[in-house]
């Protein structure tokens, strides 16, 4: 291998893989040998692929410091990363009409103080959501590894996305689509609390029919959430922004949510998204289509 010119990373991939690059080399007629010319990677390179010419020494460009990824981080990145580069993935972006859900929470802020509860936009989101995979039950599915059986739940659990401190985690509100608003609210403050002390355990964050992952608090217009397998879509929800809405000849200020709704193209294709957000943006206009 020493007359082979190569580099440090080649040399380590091609030793990964059991490759002599001299033999390698005179069989393709080269004396210079790239990472690209040793073909497919090990399974142990993992889903992402080869990411060897990463390998950088920073610090030769200038001052460094290292911050070690906790397990936990280790884990949900593998699992974006395999979900980012399997899934066919296409993001539907639409908006919805928060008017009424704004009035409708104004008009129980003393009910809501009474029970010392906090009744959140992401509340009436969560309920949307239930009935909207109720509705759409390929939604609520998930393929199998082999891509060849989809497998329907006749369950709706919807999983928060919470950003802490440890990395992101996922709690779960079971049983999403038999529970009431005061009840779904109750649910996200305990879950999100619980996920920021890092109190949730494994059995309360697994098994989501569809997760919801929400950046009104903090800002943006719009995103492209990663799908979190084995579900196969993920409802993004941005900061409310004011949109002028013509009637007629009329223009009306009228609050209107961002929604991103990324979904797995093997399963779910682009006039089932569109069906979808259309029903989903109707039950969040109107809040009375979610007490029935």
């Amino acid at each position: 291998m020493n007359d082979v010119i190569a580099s440090p990373s080649t040399r380590r991939r091609a030793l990964e893989q059991g490759v002599d690059l001299s033999e390698k080399a005179r069989a393709l007629g080269r004396r210079t040998m790239g990472a690209e010319d040793l073909g497919a990677t090990t399974a142990a390179a993992g889903p992402a692929g080869d990411t060897g010419y990463w390998n950088v020494d920073h610090s030769q460009y200038g001052p460094v410091t290292e911050e070690p990824m906790s397990r936990f981080a280790q884990v949900a990145a593998k699992n974006l990363a395999a979900a980012q580069s399997l899934i066919p993935a296409v993001t539907h972006h639409d908006r919805a009409d928060v008017s009424a859900i704004e009035a409708f929470r104004k008009a129980l802020k003393p009910e809501a103080q009474a029970r010392g509860a906090k009744l959140t936009a992401l509340a009436f989101h969560v309920a949307a959501l239930a009935r909207c995979l109720r509705a759409f039950s390929r939604f609520n599915a998930s393929l199998t590894p082999d891509g060849e059986t989809l497998v329907l739940k006749d369950y709706v659990h919807i999983g928060i996305a919470v950003d802490t401190p440890h990395g992101l985690m996922v709690p779960v509100i079971r049983d999403a689509d038999r529970k009431g608003l005061w009840q779904i609210a109750g649910e996200i403050a305990d879950l999100a609390g619980r996920a920021q002390a890092r109190k949730v355990g494994p059995d309360e964050m697994g098994g989501a029919s569809m997760t919801i992952t929400n950046l009104g608090g903090l800002g943006g217009s719009a995103f492209t959430p990663i799908v979190n397998p084995p579900e196969v879509a993920i409802l993004g929800i941005t900061r409310t922004e004011t949109v002028t809405v013509w009637e007629g000849d009329t223009p009306r200020p009228v609050p209107m949510v961002p929604l991103d709704l990324s979904y797995d193209h093997r399963v779910i294709n682009g006039a089932d998204a569109a069906r979808f957000m259309t029903h989903y943006t109707r039950l969040i206009a109107d809040p009375r289509n979610m007490l029935i």
